[in-house]
């Protein structure tokens, strides 16, 4: 700790120590601090921090938009991250370091509570929940923030090839695939006219040893072989007579995967944005394979009425959102019912203790030497009045009987919910594609459509 606090701290980074800010600990023995803390919690609950099996302290790192904020606004939004995120209830401190291009926060938080008597434990979705609420903040303060983050649907991050996508450009292979499918699909007479359709097309054709022919397009540097162990099946060069000579079907006829659909490049706005010739280029052949796409996906959906398209998008749209708000009270009702619990756990481990707080009489000596224990008795009976409000407290066993049942529901819901996600992304991005292609996008529908 005391390494990665005096690398916080540094006083080059954070403008003389100015740009450091703490909640209920000093920067400077922060670390003797969350380590007594430790100590204490020891002393009061019997239980140890494992050594190099558990967490001593947490960091959140929060980066801001070159030249959108100062430092001291920078560190005083870090300040406000760390107590929304802590609840106040464990001590931090933030560091604003202004040594980069762009300004970033180094929010330092201890794992063990203020009062000693829990730890701060990780959680499926801590990294998500961190991000919404610095969004959320960025959001009130008049700040960018990222709203479509680098990240695969299993939360893991992408690196940039696999973000772009099908947004990205094609590789020669995939191009010359395409290009193979396109002549095909004309149905030349003979392999000698479906070459001249390919040299047509912009390739250079070359016969190698034992007549393999080899494609290559305009700026790439080596030949590409026909065969199946490059551009996989279907586009060997036996393959590739067998088609000519109708002994078998083009790989557009073989029911080859359909493509996925995304959203259709407006390219004069990302020419303006300085792209060259080459992008350009390959834009509109993306903006063609989008399209065909998009009208494959409407035929085979049965959609060939704007009206059924739209009515479709709407509906696929309001199921997602009822789902999401389906999720969302189950995940609430197993967070009172998790709260719960622990309240009771709480209540009956510490109820001797007030009970002979009470016998003593409230003696000042007897509170003192048992304090940790009647604060969390009277946190457990102040979570029963906000949870219950009058009612009466459930039995353990109906509780947690309560919580596998909704945890059963939460997963069929999400089964539903991705389902649901799935098909709600095609049609929505389909009819965006249709919009934009007969010139019915205005600002507000491209607002919509980015939401």
């Amino acid at each position: 700790m005391k390494d990665r606090f005096d690398y916080g701290q540094n006083p080059e980074k954070t403008k003389g120590g100015e740009l450091i800010a703490a909640y209920l600990c000093d920067p400077e023995t922060a670390d003797a601090e969350f380590l007594l803390s430790k100590a204490k919690y020891k002393a009061i609950t019997g239980r140890e921090q494992k050594k190099n099996a558990d967490i001593l302290c947490y960091q959140i790192r929060q980066s801001f938009l070159p030249g959108e904020i100062t430092p001291e606004d920078a560190n005083r939004i870090g300040y406000e991250m760390g107590m929304r995120w802590t609840k106040g209830k464990y001590a931090f401190f933030v560091a604003t370091h202004i040594d980069r291009h762009h300004i970033h926060n180094h929010i330092y938080y201890n794992s063990t509570a203020l009062d000693c008597t829990r730890k701060f434990r990780d959680f499926i979705g801590s990294a998500r929940a961190v991000r919404h609420l610095s969004d959320r903040i960025c959001l009130e303060n008049g700040l960018s923030y990222i709203a479509h983050p680098k990240l695969h649907s299993k939360g893991k991050f992408k690196h940039y090839g696999e973000w772009q996508d099908d947004n990205r450009p094609p590789t020669f292979q995939e191009r010359l695939k395409a290009q193979i499918d396109s002549c095909l699909a004309e149905k030349p007479q003979s392999m000698a006219a479906f070459l001249q359709a390919m040299v047509s097309a912009g390739y250079e054709v070359k016969h190698g040893r034992g007549g393999v022919i080899s494609f290559r397009a305009e700026g790439q540097k080596r030949f590409t072989r026909l065969r199946s162990s490059t551009l996989g099946k279907g586009y060997g060069q036996e393959d590739i007579q067998a088609v000519v000579e109708g002994r078998a079907a083009s790989s557009e006829g073989r029911g080859a995967p359909p493509r996925k659909v995304n959203l259709i490049i407006d390219i004069q706005s990302r020419m303006k944005a300085g792209k060259g010739p080459a992008y350009e280029r390959w834009a509109k052949i993306f903006n063609l394979k989008q399209m065909a796409a998009t009208l494959q996906y409407l035929q085979e959906s049965g959609l060939l009425e704007y009206e059924q398209l739209e009515k479709r998008a709407t509906g696929a749209a309001d199921r997602f959102h009822v789902l999401s708000g389906q999720i969302k009270s189950i995940e609430g009702a197993m967070s009172v019912n998790a709260e719960l619990k622990a309240a009771i756990m709480d209540y009956a481990k510490t109820r001797p203790a007030f009970k002979g707080y009470e016998a003593a009489k409230y003696s000042k000596k007897y509170l003192a030497e048992h304090e940790a224990e009647i604060a969390l008795y009277r946190a457990a009976q102040a979570t029963f009045r906000h949870v219950l409000s009058g009612a009466k407290l459930p039995k353990m066993d109906a509780l947690k009987a309560e919580y596998q049942k909704l945890a059963a529901e939460k997963r069929a819901a999400y089964r539903d919910y991705r389902a649901v996600r799935k098909d709600m992304q095609e049609v929505v991005t389909a009819k965006a594609n249709i919009d934009h292609l007969f010139g019915l996008t205005d600002t507000q529908k491209n607002k919509e459509q980015e939401r």
